[in-house]
C-alpha cells in the first residue's frame, strides 16, 4: 500500500516539475525529494540534460550594432505608420 501512495505522490510531483523548474525555486529542497530516490534521480538526469544542452548551444550576445539596427527599424516603422 505504501508503494502505491508514494507512486501517486511521485506522479503528482513529476506533473508539477515543469512549473517548479520554471519558477526558479530551489527544487532540491522540496520535501518529496528528501524521501524519494526515484524523483531525486529524475531531477539529476534532467539537470544533466540541461547542462549538456547549454554546452551544445552556448549563449552568445548579439553585437551592439544589431540592437541599434533593430531600434532604427522600429523608429522607422513607427514614423511610417504615423503617416498613414
Amino acid at each position: 500500500m505504501r508503494e502505491s501512495v508514494n507512486k501517486l505522490y511521485c506522479e503528482e510531483f513529476q506533473a508539477q516539475l515543469p512549473d517548479l523548474i520554471g519558477s526558479g525555486q530551489k527544487i532540491v529542497d522540496h520535501p518529496h525529494l528528501q524521501s524519494c530516490n526515484l524523483c531525486r534521480a529524475l531531477l539529476a538526469d534532467l539537470d544533466a540534460i540541461a547542462q549538456a544542452a547549454r554546452q551544445l548551444f552556448p549563449v552568445e550576445e548579439p553585437p551592439d550594432a544589431l540592437w541599434k539596427h533593430i531600434e532604427s527599424a522600429i523608429v522607422k516603422e513607427e514614423s511610417t505608420s504615423d503617416l498613414r
